[in-house]
């Protein structure tokens, strides 16, 4: 007799959220399990910080059904927010406090012990890269240590699942990866994440699983190797012209498709893509017809592409 399967942790069915007549989540369907790093992606209003707020049981469901934990938010709010870790969009930090008074204080709320929270904390900041400030002021750190801040309060009351809203919007190049790899090492550990977020390096790097949203809907779900796989090709050719140009070359790339060396061709206002299996044959083909883009790049497909295949959208704020 095989095994039960384990209950997942997050399940959603036919979820629907309005704000009077405007739809923000409509009627989606997904399941998150025990351990998994799930993500949402998408441009800004997707609905995907709706979904979250839905999730953290700090926003009533308009309709469908929502199970966290096994529990309905409806009416076990306070029970499922003891069991979360929240990370919002924006860093809701008390400036007046030290970096390891705004962990303390805040496991205090969970009923921590001064001692159990002093403890904690001190894990947290070895565990974040924040030992050495733990005296220090918030107001000076830079946006990536208030952010990896954020995320050691989050776990503070050692949740069962980490919520994180747009987890590293705003930060530079540097500070997103450090962030990365400490979200990558609680993920390893087994914790729960759930995260939205617009960039598709972002997806790809720490979702084990997502689906993309766009429009209140759930478009596609599945891993980003095979959400890619299905959705695009393995290479794409990104090919820019001066301004003016591009726009003028459908006609000269729709043979690309028939002749066979493109799956297709998406014209955008900056840079001509096409998508292929190979690369280095596509740009050989484009030359051969006398054509001279001022930049050539032969690059392996992305999220990124999966969205503007499904939406006509390039996943950008809009």
């Amino acid at each position: 007799m095989e095994p039960a399967a384990p209950t997942p942790y997050i399940v959603a069915r036919g979820l629907t959220k309005r704000f009077g007549t405007f739809t923000a989540v409509d009627g989606i369907d997904f399941t998150v399990g025990g351990g998994e790093a799930f993500g949402f992606l998408g441009p800004n209003g997707a609905g995907k910080s709706s979904t979250m707020r839905m999730i953290g049981a700090v926003s009533p469901v308009t309709e469908g059904e929502l199970r966290i934990l096994g529990l309905d938010p409806a009416v076990d709010g306070p029970r499922i927010r003891a069991r979360l870790g929240v990370v919002p969009q924006e860093d809701t930090l008390d400036l007046e406090l030290s970096v390891s008074e705004n962990l303390v204080i805040y496991g205090r709320y969970f009923d921590l012990s001064r001692r159990e929270a002093k403890d904690r904390a001190r894990e947290l900041l070895e565990f974040v890269q924040l030992a050495d400030r733990a005296d220090s002021p918030v107001e000076p750190l830079s946006g990536g240590m208030k952010r990896r801040l954020t995320i050691a309060r989050a776990l503070i009351n050692e949740p069962d699942v980490l919520l994180l809203d747009e987890p590293t919007t705003g930060l530079d190049p540097q500070a997103r990866h450090v962030v990365w790899d400490r979200l990558y090492r609680l993920k390893l550990r087994g914790v729960t994440l759930v995260l939205t977020t617009h960039y598709m390096d972002e997806a790809e790097q720490l979702c084990d699983r997502l689906v993309v949203m766009d429009r209140a809907r759930i478009v596609a779900e599945g891993s980003p190797r095979e959400l890619i796989a299905h959705w695009s090709t393995p290479e794409v050719v990104e090919l820019r012209f001066p301004v003016g140009v591009a726009e003028s070359l459908d006609g000269e790339l729709d043979v690309a498709v028939g002749e066979g060396w493109a799956d297709r061709v998406e014209v955008l206002p900056d840079r001509v893509l096409v998508y292929t299996r190979d690369g280095d044959a596509a740009v050989s083909e484009v030359f051969g017809r006398g054509l001279h883009p001022t930049s050539t790049l032969v690059r392996r497909s992305t999220m990124e592409d999966v969205f503007l295949r499904l939406t006509g959208r390039t996943l950008v704020d809009e």
